[in-house]
């Protein structure tokens, strides 16, 4: 069992930046991969980037590619969303997920566990 809660969010102004953390129990921590998805009002949900078990391995959005860096450390069970250049598009809540496969997948079926998601508003 994973438990994830994430922080960071808040309202920055248009090519600011935010560092969203999201905090994991549990002691298999560093099996699981990491993602972070985001869904803004009206909208379904989407990928936005994610990390395999080892770190070694990451997988981007084209829309946030260049501009968000995913990391993690597991000695703090931790993982990290730094972003740069926001958008007004980029205004979601973000949520953090545990995907046991240990992969660096897009896919939202894959993962097993979810946070309870954090605010981003950028206003233009």
């Amino acid at each position: 069992q994973v438990q994830l809660a994430e922080s960071g969010g808040g309202l920055v102004q248009a090519g600011g930046s935010l560092r969203l953390s999201c905090a994991a129990s549990g002691r298999t921590f560093s099996r699981y991969a990491l993602g972070w998805f985001r869904q803004a009002p009206g909208k379904k949900r989407e990928f936005v980037t994610a990390i395999n078990w080892s770190g070694g391995s990451t997988n981007y959005a084209t829309s946030v590619k260049g501009r968000f860096t995913i990391s993690r450390d597991n000695a703090k069970n931790t993982v990290y969303l730094q972003m740069n250049s926001l958008k007004p598009e980029d205004t979601a809540v973000y949520y953090c997920a545990a995907g046991s496969t240990g992969q660096a997948t897009s896919v939202m079926a894959m993962y097993d566990y979810w946070g309870q998601g954090t605010q981003v508003t950028v206003s233009s």
